[in-house]
């Protein structure tokens, strides 16, 4: 109701252009319904019917028109009995609601940004209900190279507030976005505006947004440009030198498909899964076969996650080799949880490496997480049992657990992941709920022994890419998923936050397969 009392302020000043595009039909329903003023049980009514149906950003930006011009023809009639000297509570008439009450705006108040919003309210109800179309209008008149200030924000709030989010939930947003922003020395909008975005669609129930798919998939595009300028490249080269599926034509596609990092083993298999997609679809030709390839790819991609019933705290462990990004990895899965209003803790159970510890401490004050440790040369069980009591005497949402980046050729610290497993159980029935290991895309066939190796010491239940971005080994991914299957969760397309994006196998295989 906040956001209608203003709307109906910014209306006023349009009254004789929003009569005439008022309906007709609306009009007279309007005329035969008992009016708010007449009595009390119609006021009410008028009231609860407005506030109480839950309403998506697309309904409510569709019926601000016929809401306004309701709300509209009621401050009318307050001026009329104003001019005419009558009091808006007369003897034996119910006090008019809270927000017409209220003194009409100072003649001095600033004109400016009241155009704006204004001109920003009609152009919103009027565009393509997709929030990337509403964020554009919204920033349009901020030119090219806006950055961070007072108007800026005013403008995400209003967009928010005219998307039917509440105007203390708006506030909220705002001021925790301006002091990410600020803590991540972003100053320009172009650093940060898929961000904003990606954030705007959580505050509004948008994630599944097409255009975030779009700009996702974009992203993957660019990222695994090398490895498609390898692979797909030569696909291209193939295809066109063959006329049919000969024998040489499989032997050099398993050779492309080994070249790739996809490994001897995934690439026989690969091809084997084909000669028989091709039979089945009488497939005779190379290009043929190419469609074939892609839907494939995506049945490969296609693993079912294992769902976990979570007795909170939610326990995530953390695991993989040094160096493949692991703990800034946990820092945007930690920032991806509290963006989700979830309350997170970090546990530096890695007490091995040099200053681990006291980065992600700087982690977890950037990303507004809760931080555990017992400083370096701890032990890291200690570390992971005292964070549980942490985690669960202060009501945590989710515990991840960061560990040494072990070699897995190094049987004592995979010992000690072990120890950390079973302290954890312990403490807390179920946990770890999953145990998530980071393969730094860029290794290539040494990801797949990694992962090998890891799963059987310690098992694993989803797997995360990194520096998927300018890589020419992505094929990597293929045979993860082929030998282990175990489901890709996310990847990680560069270094900010909002860069750990969840995995989509569809689009992956297009993004690898497309020239």
């Amino acid at each position: 109701m906040g956001f209608f009392s203003s709307i109906k302020r910014l209306w006023s000043s349009n009254k004789p252009a929003e009569t005439q595009e008022t309906p007709q039909a609306p009009a007279e329903e309007a005329l035969a319904a008992p009016q708010p003023a007449e009595t009390e049980d119609g006021a009410s009514h008028e009231e609860s019917s407005v506030s109480d149906a839950p309403q998506s950003p697309v309904e409510f930006l569709e019926k601000l028109p016929e809401t306004a011009a309701a709300e509209q023809q009621q401050a009318d009639l307050e001026m009329d009995q104003l001019a005419a000297g009558q009091s808006l509570e007369p003897d034996g008439q119910a006090p008019a609601p809270a927000a017409a009450a209220q003194p009409a705006p100072q003649p001095d108040a600033p004109k400016e940004p009241s155009g704006w919003r204004d001109t920003l309210l009609l152009t919103l109800r009027e565009a393509e209900p997709r929030l990337s179309v509403w964020l554009s209008i919204a920033l349009e008149d901020l030119g090219t190279n806006a950055r961070t200030g007072d108007e800026l924000w005013e403008r995400v709030r209003f967009l928010l507030t005219a998307l039917g989010a509440p105007e203390n939930e708006a506030d909220a947003f705002v001021a925790d976005f301006a002091a990410w922003a600020a803590r991540m020395e972003y100053e320009e909008v172009a650093d940060f505006r898929s961000e904003l975005q990606y954030r705007l669609a959580l505050a509004l129930d948008l994630e599944d947004e097409e255009d975030e798919r779009n700009r996702i998939f974009l992203k993957l595009h660019q990222g695994l440009e090398r490895t498609r300028e390898q692979l797909g490249k030569g696909l291209s080269t193939l295809f066109a030198s063959h006329g049919d599926l000969s024998a040489d034509f499989w032997d050099e596609l398993e050779e492309l498909f080994i070249m790739a990092d996809m490994g001897v083993e995934a690439a026989t298999e690969l091809c084997k899964r084909l000669k028989s997609r091709a039979r089945a679809a009488s497939a005779t030709t190379p290009e043929e076969l190419r469609p074939l390839l892609a839907a494939e790819l995506e049945d490969i991609f296609r693993i079912p996650r294992r769902v976990v019933a979570v007795n909170p705290p939610e326990v995530v462990l953390i695991i993989g080799v040094n160096g493949v990004g692991k703990t800034t990895t946990i820092a945007k899965l930690a920032y991806r949880a509290r963006m989700q209003g979830k309350k997170v803790l970090l546990a530096a159970a890695d007490t091995f490496r040099a200053a681990a510890v006291e980065q992600l401490g700087i982690w977890a004050e950037r990303t507004g997480s809760g931080f555990h440790s017992k400083g370096q040369d701890a032990d890291p069980a200690a570390v992971a049992w005292e964070a549980m009591d942490v985690a669960i005497r202060d009501q945590y949402d989710i515990l991840f657990i960061d560990t040494a980046g072990r070699l897995h050729t190094k049987s004592n610290l995979m010992d000690e992941l072990h120890k950390i497993r079973e302290v954890i159980a312990r403490k807390h029935p179920g946990a770890p709920h999953r145990s998530i290991l980071i393969v730094d895309a860029t290794t290539g066939q040494n990801a797949l022994q990694q992962t090998k190796i890891f799963k059987e010491a310690a098992g694993i239940d989803e797997l995360i890419l990194t520096k998927l971005d300018g890589t020419a080994k992505g094929g990597v991914a293929v045979a993860v998923s082929m030998q282990y299957g175990i489901p890709i969760t996310y990847v990680g397309l560069g270094e900010k936050m909002e860069d750990l994006r969840p995995f989509n196998g569809d689009d992956f295989a297009k993004a690898l397969l497309e020239q």
